[in-house]
């Protein structure tokens, strides 16, 4: 993978305006703390006027890529398939990931992977130890190379250009407000010119580098090079650990000879990825029907310009100009006009005849997106199935024999459920529990069953005079659940109380959690519940496993890009 100094391509003869300043918007969003932002401040950061920006914001609403109210519109989980795209691409999570969660596990420390982004280092991987005290940086987030471990590996390879572009960007932006993810500048330091200099002279002796306290007062980290078949540093892999846990010499004493053997198995596997597969199938263009329903105020060159940025995901290497036409079903000269401004614009480059994104795609909302969890991925999808259904509605996971209440929203009633995130109820006795254990293994459901009959009593302890109390009775209505792919309880956990839940399923189809709407038993017969709520009920779950799928999307070997469940999806139990 050649540094990005050393590919070059034609600038537009004209580009793409309404992709640029699309673009311009969606990298304004992804400065923000939470990818959220009045249109008004878009327009004074992109220098765009207001209507322009309104435009924008209509045709990524539109695109599913923003939500909210027009007016303060935030980045939508639709939107990290752009950045999948380039992750996918890549194929270093996908080939690396493992390695990486490996090694923190055996170290229990978190790990990282970062490449190389212009004068920056930007993270694609993170597995994070949990502890009060977190150290970790989100999958997107741009650090600049001074200021890092990997930082120095990386310069250690730069042309002249590369430094010449290093130190006009110092000179353009001492402040380094180029890098939200930096803490603010009253903590840590920026290395002096000469400073950095050592520091990436000692990286290229050594074959490692530190980064002692640079970023932030407390925080530690050692990075080696992960190299490429052709030599290039293709990532580097770093230990990130607090100085309440190790100085630089503890730190180098625990890590540095396990981190040079992850890498090197990290470059055996680079060397034996497979080639790239065959090329993505034809398409048509997608945005000809909301052009059509929106008229002027959908940017069609935008979204097709998205389009294609999306497409070049579609193999590692990336794609030439008449796979990306195919592959998006527009005519290559639209496709080339899009192509070339993303070029121009650092999300692309040329490499032979193919056309490949670069890192920079990450800095389009996917480090806010990258940290959401189920439940405050949930939370607006429950929201909109109570303002459809009108009665409140809650998400759940197994905990131990429990269901653990993760997101909730309450409608707003004289007589009304009260129930609270963290509230447990036993799992047996509830439809979301029941949806829960119909998806376990037989072997796990049985030993479930059994101990929640220990611990409850069954026939002696039931919550109600309705509630199912026979193991073997219970096991039949969880097969029940699991064919018809919903569960409905009466009265069972609480005199009055009726509940019917679905499972919510992850891109590998397994059940992480289960959504439910709660009434009162005598607003209709069992039957009018069912027919009235299901249908909705179903719909949100289908909205929430869709995001929950993009959210997911970045790593094809079937992790994600945070490690395993980093972003606190879990497996439907939390025990």
């Amino acid at each position: 993978m050649p540094p990005e100094s050393a590919v070059t391509a034609p600038a537009p003869q004209s580009a793409v305006g309404p992709l640029e300043r699309g673009l311009a918007v969606l990298r304004a969003l992804g400065a923000t703390p939470s990818g959220r932002a009045r249109a008004s401040d878009l327009a004074r950061e992109t220098g765009l006027a207001r209507s322009t920006v309104d435009r924008i914001v209509s045709t990524l609403e539109r695109l599913d890529h923003l939500r909210g109210d027009p007016r303060e519109p935030s980045v939508a989980p639709p939107l990290m398939a752009l950045g999948n795209a380039y992750l996918s691409a890549g194929g270093l999570p996908a080939l690396l990931g493992r390695p990486a969660r490996a090694l923190a596990d055996e170290l229990d420390e978190s790990v990282s992977l970062a490449v190389p982004d212009r004068t920056g280092v930007r993270f694609v991987n993170q597995t994070v130890r949990r502890r009060t005290m977190t150290v970790s940086f989100r999958v997107g987030d741009l650090l600049p190379a001074e200021r890092c471990a990997p930082g120095a590996l990386f310069a250690a390879d730069w042309t002249e250009a590369d430094r010449e572009a290093w130190l006009a960007r110092r000179q353009q932006d001492p402040l380094e407000s180029g890098f939200p993810a930096l803490p603010p500048r009253s903590r840590g330091r920026a290395p002096s010119q000469e400073e950095f200099a050592a520091a990436t002279a000692a990286a290229r002796e050594r074959g490692w580098a530190v980064d002692d306290q640079l970023i932030e007062p407390g925080l530690l980290a050692l990075a080696v090079p992960v190299r490429g078949p052709d030599g290039r540093t293709v990532c580097a892999l770093s230990v990130v650990s607090q100085s309440s846990r190790h100085d630089l010499d503890s730190l180098r004493a625990l890590a540095l000879d396990r981190m040079r053997a992850t890498a090197a198995a990290m470059e055996a596997a680079l060397a034996a990825a497979p080639a790239p597969a065959e090329r993505p199938l034809p398409a048509s263009d997608l945005t000809l029907g909301p052009k059509d329903e929106l008229g002027p105020e959908f940017l069609q060159s935008l979204a097709r310009g998205l389009a294609v940025l999306t497409a070049l995901g579609a193999r590692v290497g990336g794609l030439t100009l008449a796979e990306t036409a195919e592959a998006t079903g527009l005519s290559r000269a639209t496709a080339r006009r899009s192509l070339l401004t993303l070029v121009q614009l650092g999300y692309a480059a040329t490499e032979g005849r193919c056309f490949r994104l670069l890192p920079r795609v990450l800095e389009l909302g996917h480090a806010q997106l990258s940290v959401l969890t189920l439940p405050e991925l949930a939370q607006p999808h429950l929201a909109e199935l109570v303002s459809q259904v009108h009665e409140s509605a809650s998400m759940a996971v197994l905990d131990g024999d429990d269901v653990r209440y993760v997101a909730r929203v309450a409608t707003v009633r004289i007589m009304s459920v009260n129930i609270t995130v963290g509230t447990r109820f036993p799992a047996y006795a509830t439809s979301m529990g029941r949806v829960l254990l119909a998806a376990l293994p037989p072997e796990q459901r049985a030993v479930r069953l059994d101990r929640a009959g220990r611990l409850h009593g069954f026939g002696r302890n039931a919550p109600t005079r309705r509630t199912v109390s026979s193991p073997q009775q219970l096991d039949a209505l969880l097969d029940g659940v699991a064919s018809e792919g919903f569960a409905l309880v009466d009265q069972e956990l609480e005199e009055g109380l009726r509940s019917l839940a679905v499972p919510v399923r992850d891109r590998r189809g397994r059940v992480v959690a289960a959504v439910n709407v709660s009434t009162h038993a005598g607003s209709g017969s069992v039957e009018a519940t069912r027919e009235a709520l299901l249908p909705a009920l179903r719909a949100a779950a289908d909205r929430i496993e869709a995001d929950l799928a993009v959210i997911g999307g970045g790593d094809a070997s079937g992790g994600d890009a945070n490690g395993g469940d980093a972003n606190g999806f879990g497996d439907g139990q939390a025990d």
